[in-house]
């Protein structure tokens, strides 16, 4: 069970996702809460048994693979037992469909109830909503989770139909979130709503991947998504498939943490005429050189929105500046490195007390970092 849910990602990484924490029984990796709290998840399948056929998926109804099912009470007890033992300090719920989602999502539910109310457990619960998951299961989990989620798998209903033909975009996936999102709380689902995505199975753009993580956080509240770089699994129709490029994922991150922690809108993110993003060079910086009239910018007189779209600028650097440029003048580039930016990636993109230091070529500033 744990096998078939390391691909559900839980950290911005996948390949990170994918690696169990040394030491611990099968299943564990280590996550983030909303406040920036390490947990350490038990990620983990009620069942494994699924009636879709998705054409990238190891648990696809049609793979000749072995096939079994936790009952609620075994597995809040395993839980209960790991936790006592302090080898976890959460639970990570999945599950393919076993029948129906209605029935599957109320063992799933039944599990965490018997957690909480039995076990009296506290910890950090993520419950993924399954497809076509009703109104009042979603109320039910926005009750017991910490954090709820819907894979949405594709930007889009017709990317999604070319690797999950039996699923409706906006009935099975998209109205679940949204319900979510409506009968969450206050008090409930700290974590916030999350999706995940796969990247490169079904053709999508980086473009329709990222326009769709906006138009959601804008319209829901979604409070990130996941990006889960393609990787082709034995006896599927995609076995033959290129696995994605790491750097594709990467760079999605990226841009997506841009606009959720930096304020840059979809507008701001450059696309080349395919819809993708350069994978040489990190989205702020191929944003900033798009838009070199901008630039240079005077940093002891721009405002936060400005300081955040320089390369090398980050929001801690950025509130260090405001904070201590009303007491003293910025006239050097040490004086950004000693408050958190990098001044390297930063020099071509600003001055300092009206002083410009470029270094030439700025063009072909090539980093991994924002």
């Amino acid at each position: 069970m744990a096998e078939g849910a390391r691909f559900d990602a839980s950290v911005p990484s996948t390949l990170a996702a994918q690696e169990q924490l040394a030491g611990r029984p099968g299943g564990v990796y280590e996550a983030l809460t909303h406040d920036g709290r390490r947990v350490q998840l038990l990620k983990v399948l009620l069942s494994n048994a699924c009636r879709h056929d998705c054409t990238y998926c190891a648990t696809r109804c049609s793979r000749d693979i072995p096939r079994a099912s936790f009952r609620p009470e075994e597995l809040a007890g395993l839980v209960a037992q790991l936790t006592q033992a302090g080898q976890i300090s959460g639970l990570f719920l999945s599950s393919g469909i076993v029948g129906d989602p209605e029935a599957t999502m109320a063992r799933m539910i039944e599990a965490v109830e018997i957690l909480r109310h039995k076990h009296s457990y506290r910890d950090y619960v993520h419950l993924k909503l399954l497809p076509g998951s009703s109104e009042a299961v979603v109320s039910t989990a926005a009750g017991l989770a910490d954090r709820l989620s819907v894979n949405l798998e594709a930007p889009t209903a017709r990317r999604l139909s070319a690797i999950c033909p039996e699923k409706s975009f906006e009935r099975d996936l998209m109205r679940p979130l949204r319900w979510a999102a409506e009968r969450v709380q206050p008090g409930q689902v700290r974590s916030g709503l999350t999706t995940q995505f796969v990247v490169g199975a079904s053709d999508e753009t980086d473009r329709e991947l990222l326009e769709t993580t906006w138009r959601l956080t804008a319209e829901i509240g979604l409070a990130r998504s996941y990006f889960s770089g393609f990787c082709p699994v034995p006896d599927t129709p995609l076995e033959g498939r290129e696995p994605v490029a790491p750097g594709r994922e990467a760079r999605l991150y990226q841009a997506e943490f841009l606009m959720r922690s930096y304020g840059f809108s979809f507008n701001e993110l450059v696309f080349d005429d395919e819809g993708m993003m350069p994978l040489d060079r990190d989205p702020k910086m191929v944003s900033a050189l798009a838009r070199r009239d901008e630039f240079p910018i005077e940093v002891n007189a721009a405002d936060r929105w400005e300081l955040l779209r320089v390369p090398g600028i980050g929001p801690t650097a950025a509130e260090r500046i405001m904070a201590l440029r009303g007491k003293h003048k910025l006239t050097s580039l040490r004086h950004l490195e000693v408050l958190g930016a990098r001044p390297e990636r930063a020099r071509n993109f600003v001055t300092l007390n009206g002083h410009y230091f470029p270094r030439e070529e700025p063009a072909m500033q090539l980093s991994m970092g924002l």
